[in-house]
């Protein structure tokens, strides 16, 4: 398949710049991929889509306060230093700006109790980077890291609580699971008290999140290795659904790749975790998911992908049409969808 394929036209205008309040007052787009049905709601009404027994799965990472500003030892030139994941003790791959200066053995200083070192570069065109600091690393990136946001919010974040989920509980991410950024505790409460199952798994946010597709074939794109966790509780309470014959619906692109990432080949799922770097596309069978709950995604984004996969590109591509029509919010502070499986 092409690049071009998933391409759309989107206005810059609608491109979200804050969260709306409350969070579950954003408007929510229903698909029905079977009927080929659009219906416009808000998110608080997601509760007449869901039936008693019904299983939300939910990522439960949070976003680390990732991006330190520093500068060069010697030339004292800005330095921009994204940390993406810990490879092990104080050995981190990072995204580093200006790149082409960060060359191996460069010392990079944000205070007088941190500093780091390049030690290497990566596939990616990141950096791997060793810090020597004074007393605890995870206080001083509290005190000194700054809640990254992406490229396309220019908007300075009043609450930086609002680019976490009401659920974030695993510390690890480099960008939040943005659909579930819509839902509130009362939300959750109420839809627990009707009978929905309300599910955890954990997938940190990595590299790929910021990787643009650059092949014309997607077929070619190659994912980032992102780590995922899975309960034995969340595997059971999985597998308790679908033999009750109820829904799994995976609430973000993150949730979907972790429980389509554990699945084995007939659908059956049991605690683990690990690294995945699946890639889902069109012509991909899903194993586990039956329904989606995500937000809009980017032009030619892997995501886009990942939902034509489940709800067929024309029709996606018919959806996002119509939700700049409406001129519904896009992106990580913008609207949501809700897509129910085909065949369900």
């Amino acid at each position: 398949m092409q690049l071009s394929e998933f391409d759309y036209n989107l206005p810059e205008d609608l491109i979200a710049q804050t969260p709306v309040e409350p969070r579950n007052s954003s408007r929510l787009m229903v698909l029905d991929p079977v009927e080929k049905t659009i219906e416009h709601r808000h998110f608080y009404d997601l509760k007449e889509y869901l039936e008693p027994g019904d299983t939300l799965i939910m990522n439960d990472t949070r976003v680390m306060p990732a991006r330190l500003l520093g500068w060069r030892d010697g030339t004292g030139g800005k330095v921009e230093v994204f940390l993406l994941r810990r490879i092990d003790g104080d050995t981190w791959e990072t995204l580093v700006k200006p790149g082409r200066k960060a060359q191996i053995g460069q010392v990079v200083r944000f205070s007088d109790e941190l500093a780091c070192t390049v030690t290497d570069h990566t596939d990616f065109g990141g950096r791997i980077v060793k810090f020597q600091y004074e007393g605890i690393f995870e206080e001083i990136l509290d005190r000194l890291g700054e809640t990254p946001l992406p490229p396309y919010i220019h908007e300075k974040l009043a609450d930086k609580e609002r680019y976490q989920t009401v659920y974030s509980r695993e510390q690890g991410s480099a960008a939040a699971p943005t659909a579930g950024l819509h839902f509130t505790k009362e939300q959750l409460a109420e839809l627990k008290e009707y009978g929905v199952n309300l599910g955890f798994v954990t997938l940190h946010v990595g590299l790929g999140t910021f990787r643009p597709v650059n092949v014309e074939n997607i077929e070619e794109h190659v994912m980032h290795k992102e780590y995922y966790s899975i309960s034995q509780e969340t595997a059971d309470l999985i597998m308790n659904t679908k033999a009750a014959g109820k829904r799994v619906i995976a609430v973000g692109t993150t949730s979907i790749r972790t429980l389509e990432s554990a699945a084995d080949g007939v659908g059956r799922i049991s605690g683990k975790s690990g690294w995945t770097d699946i890639f889902i596309y069109p012509g991909y069978e899903f194993k586990l998911v039956d329904g989606i709950v995500t937000n809009f995604h980017l032009p030619k984004s892997t995501l886009i992908m990942l939902i034509s996969a489940f709800a067929g590109r024309e029709f996606v591509l018919k959806a996002y049409e119509t939700a700049v029509q409406e001129k519904y919010r896009f992106f990580s502070f913008g609207d949501a969808m809700l897509i129910r499986r085909p065949g369900e």
